[in-house]
């Protein structure tokens, strides 16, 4: 099964509309921190950067559509191959 990587990049530019955690709860959280987009703690690839993840196949449409829905562009979807 194909896995996914998800960037919010850069994160700075987040503008809180929360349009991705609308779209995409299982994947994408607002800070408590600095009120910026995030990705839940399941699915990222390191403990302390909360900007990248690794998702199943089967999130593939809902970050996608989040992806294409952020009015600043700043979340990237990657196939990993392998």
């Amino acid at each position: 099964m194909a896995r996914y990587k998800v960037e919010i990049n850069p994160r700075e530019n987040c503008i809180s509309d929360m349009v991705c955690v609308s779209i995409c709860p299982d994947v994408f959280e607002m800070s408590t921190e600095d009120n910026k987009s995030q990705i839940v703690a399941k699915y990222r690839v390191d403990p302390n950067n909360n900007a990248v993840g690794i998702v199943p196949e089967d999130l593939k449409g809902c970050v996608e559509d989040a992806a294409t829905a952020c009015p600043v562009q700043i979340i990237h979807v990657t196939k990993i191959e392998g």
